[in-house]
């Protein structure tokens, strides 16, 4: 297999403030060769997730080990994030859906 899942590209408004709180979000820092990549300090490798049904966002995982979903959520919504309240979420849902402060949506998964 010569494939890995090098990036994810999301469309947002405006750079500068998206990656701004995408960095704050999840510690990722600027790439040195281009600053509009954002890498991880050496985290585990992105999973791809198909469905038929979702429409694309990121799955943000919490480390159980070190936080709880609801203080990722309350993080986030400090950093600008806000809840989408519209979302039908299934029972016994195990994650929760933001939006960043451009509207991009994704979830916080426990």
């Amino acid at each position: 297999m010569g494939l890995t899942l090098g990036a994810i590209v999301l469309n947002v408004k405006e750079v500068g403030p998206a990656a701004e709180f995408w960095r704050q979000a999840l510690g990722y820092g600027a790439a040195p060769d281009n600053p509009d990549f954002l890498v991880p300090p050496g985290g585990r490798p992105t999973e791809l997730h198909l469905d038929e049904t979702d429409r694309t966002h990121l799955d943000l995982w919490v480390d159980r080990t070190t936080s709880t979903i609801e203080a990722e959520v309350d993080r986030l919504i400090a950093l600008g994030a806000r809840r989408v309240e519209d979302w039908t979420y299934p029972p016994n849902a195990d994650f929760v859906v933001l939006a960043a402060p451009d509207d991009t949506i994704f979830c916080i998964i426990g």
